[in-house]
This record gives C-alpha cells, structure tokens and sequence, in this order.
C-alpha cells in the first residue's frame, strides 16, 4: 500500500470484539456549537478473548471523562481509538462523557445541523463521530435516549423506539425519553431535533394492535405527505399479510428534510427521507415520482425486518438486508400494481434498471461480487451489484422454491435469527433447510457461488428437434468472463 492510503480490509479476517454492549443509555444536551454527549454502557467482555483491551471507535469527538463502574480510569487514545486496560472479566458499567460540534460537521455524518434542526446518519461509519462507540454491526444492544434542547428552536424530539416521557426544563428547554426494547446495532441509532410540523395516522393491524404512524415535514409541505401516509399503511399491511412480519413498535415515524444527504435510511423506528422521496402530489410530481415515493417508503419499511430485526455480521454482508430488501420492495410495487400485465411492466422496469446500472458496472473495471471479499472504503460499497443483483439472486431462490416455500425459508430465517447479526450464507441456508426437497437445498454450494462471482454471465441456448419422435432438446452453457481480481 501507499504510505498514508486506506488499509485493505478483508472478508476472512472477521473476527468477534473482545467484548459485548448490551444497553446503552445516552443523553444529549443540543446545542449547534457544543453538543454534551454522556453515554452510560452496559458492557460484557467477550469470554474467547480474555484480557484483551477494550477498542472504542471515535473521530471529531472531544472526550472529557471515562468511568468504568463509577471510578474514573486511565486510558489512550490512539489510530482514531479510545483504548481501555485492565477491565473487570465480568459485565461492568462504562460512562463516557464527550462533545461534539454538530454545526462544524459538513460531512453530514453522525450528528449534524442543518436548516435549523439536528439530524443524524451513522450507516455506515457515522456513529464514531457521536460518541465512543464499537462501531461495528455485530455489536447489537438496546437503547434508551434522552434528548433536551431549545423549545421554541426545537419543538420537535424525536429518536428511536416509543416515547417514555417528555416535558419541560428551566431556561427554556425541554426534553424527551425515547426507548427502543429491539436490539441493534448502532449504524441503525436516529435523532431529530428541529421545527418540523406532522401527519399523523393510527392503524390496527392484523394482530389486533394499535400503532401511531407520524410523518414529519418542514411547514409549508404537509399537503405533499399524503400518499407517503398510503404507501406507508400499505407496506404495514402487506408485509403482515404476506409474511407474517408485523409492525414491533408502538409508532413508526418517517422524516422528511432537503438536507439528508442520502436517499433514505432505515434507523429503527425512525426511518429518515431526503423529501424526493416523500414529498408528492399532483400538482407537482409525476407518475414515477408517486411510484418511487411508495417504493422507497415500502423499502425502508421493510428494513424494519430485514436489516434491523436481523441485520449484518459485518459489511461485506451488507447484501444480506438491501438484496432481499429490494426484492422485497419490488415483490410489494408488482402487488399493488394489481393485474398481470401492470405486474410484467413493473417486472420489466425492474429488469431495465438491471441492464442500465448494474450490467455495465459488471462489464467495467469496477466489477465486484455481490459480497466482495475486500475494500477500502465501506461507502464506496452502496452498488447495483450488491443492491440490485443482490435481489435477483434473491429472486432465483424464490423461483426455485415457489411462494410458499420462500414464506417458509423467511419464517425459518427470523426463528432461527431474530435479534442477530448473520450473514448471507445463513439467509441461503435457513431457505434451503425450510425446502429439503427443492433443487437450491439439493445445489446449495454452487448455487452460493452467485455470491463470489463477479460478472454477468453469457448464456447460450443450442436447440434441435426429432421430428420423427416429436421431441424438442434445448442444451443451455453458461460463460462467466474474467473480471477484475477473479
């Protein structure tokens, strides 16, 4: 490697943390230009590793005290890490106490203002740059989280999870305790702290309980949150119905803001949207604009399960949760498409899509498999190949084991992982063992080579007919071109 470049990181060199947190509780008192962060841990040391040093990740934080059951410890900071030695061999609590500056935070990553309000993204990597933290997807805990800022700047405050408690603080401010009871990694942590105004919507699903759907928006854009509401009600009711997978929270809320530098983000509870993907009326949108709103809402939806319930051992997984997640989206779009030639356009969209994004970059120098076996920079990994390819290698294991025995595999995938962090040969395999008899559970082995293999395969098809015995033989090869590194 070149002095001062990345270093390459690789899929066999996995490796579980010396050890586990298992609930975090954080208050954050807002404020733009310093924000306190005191984060109270509960963490248990992982027993294969006895005696190994604590490796917290961190950047553009500035730390202030360290207690571990209550005392104050000696520690280093070094490589972008807050490293802690001589830890009790049994569950202890760790405190951390930290600023930030979220205003100063123009790579829009962890906590961040923007337009008035606080806003956060931490998929991948963004965590770090809240608090010490070990930022890594398996690292799966519950959370509790307090939030106080400025009343009238920030009347609006929201974060993963059910509403606890809120109420009013001297000087102005107020607060608000929010609880997430799921366990999850922290890639999937939110907050919002802004001037936002709501629609609101309460449901009854399938399994008799109440939920209270809430869509935020700037003042001005409320008239423009209807059919995400739609989508939204309808994606609840789909997934139940379909899968049996019911909404887990006594609320779901969506954010909708300019400033989100990404498409949307599937936080727990707490889905937050760039507005292109929530805002739409007839006014001002087109039909693909409503298509893409109730598209991307019924996606991040679907996270809830797939992603957040059982999300990724580490992120050269990460076409475990947006693979089957985009199948997931585009089984939904053809569904409420209804008839059978609005499904095959839907079908046909979804192909075109295939051959405009993804096939050229499995022609290209950038080519790469659905899981990779290495790289630099996690953020260059958000890809056609992992997100779009990644489904239709979903999908031919749907095709090889029918409807009904893929609602079986993905019963079987959350009986056996709820609450985990796995990988995609777990997903393969949970599928394959709900079907003994298919042809995936007969291949499984070279069938899960679509995940190590780069490339777009050439199919050719060679035909003959016996005329005399009235009989029609096909002869089917397939061809993978070499491509970069394979």
């Amino acid at each position: 490697m070149r002095e001062g470049s990345a270093p390459l990181i690789r899929r066999e060199d996995y490796a579980a943390p010396a050890f586990w947190i298992k609930t975090v509780d954080l208050t954050f008192d807002l404020d733009p230009a310093k924000t306190l962060v005191i984060n109270k841990m509960t963490v248990a040391p992982n027993p294969a590793l006895p005696g190994a040093p604590l490796r917290l990740d961190g950047e553009d934080i500035n730390l202030t005290r360290v207690l571990v059951d209550g005392e104050p410890v000696s520690f280093r900071t070094e490589a972008g890490q807050l490293v802690l030695e001589n830890l009790p061999q049994q569950p202890f609590h760790l405190e951390i106490r930290s600023t930030c500056a979220p205003e100063k935070n123009t790579q829009l990553s962890g906590l961040y203002t923007s337009s008035g309000g606080f806003f956060t993204q931490c998929e991948a990597l963004g965590f770090r740059r809240i608090t010490y933290f070990l930022d890594r997807p398996d690292v799966m805990a519950t959370y509790k989280v307090t939030l106080k800022a400025d009343l009238r700047k920030y009347p609006v405050l929201l974060s993963n999870g059910n509403l606890v408690e809120e109420g009013k603080l001297e000087g102005g401010k107020h607060f608000a305790v929010w609880e997430d009871p799921h366990p999850k990694p922290c890639y999937l942590f939110a907050l919002v702290a802004a001037d936002l105004v709501r629609r609101e919507q309460r449901i009854r699903t399938r399994a008799g309980r109440d939920h209270l759907l809430q869509i935020y928006v700037r003042a001005g854009d409320l008239d423009k949150t209807e059919h995400a509401m739609n989508s939204l009600i309808a994606s609840i009711a789909w997934d139940e119905a379909r899968f049996g997978l019911s909404l887990d929270l006594e609320r779901f809320m969506v954010v909708a803001v300019s400033d989100f530098n990404m498409g949307a983000m599937e936080n727990k509870g707490l889905n937050i949207f760039n507005t292109k993907f929530v805002l739409a009326n007839p006014a001002t949108a087109t039909d693909v604009d409503f298509g893409n709103v109730e598209s991307v809402v019924a996606h991040e939806y679907f996270h809830n399960w797939t992603g957040n319930r059982v999300t990724c051992r580490d992120w050269f997984q990460l076409s475990l949760k947006e693979g089957l997640t985009v199948f997931r989206d585009q089984q939904f779009s053809q569904d409420m498409a209804g008839s059978p030639s609005a499904r095959a356009v839907k079908r046909i969209e979804d192909v075109r899509t295939l051959r405009q994004l993804q096939f050229p970059e499995d022609a290209g120098p950038m080519a790469h498999p659905v899981r990779p076996d290495s790289y630099l920079a996690i953020d260059n990994f958000y890809t056609a190949t992992v997100y779009e390819k990644g489904a239709e290698v979903v999908r031919m294991m749907h095709t090889l084991v029918g409807d009904a025995g893929f609602a079986q595999g993905m019963a079987l995938y959350f009986e056996r992982h709820d609450g985990q962090a796995v990988t995609c040969d777990d997903f393969a395999q949970a599928i394959a063992d709900a079907n003994p008899q298919s042809e995936l559970a007969k291949r499984l082995e070279p069938f899960k080579r679509w995940y190590a293999q780069a490339g777009t395969p050439r199919v050719q098809a060679q035909g003959s007919y016996d005329a005399a015995n009235q009989i029609y033989t096909l002869k089917l090869s397939q061809r993978s071109a070499p491509t970069p590194g394979q």
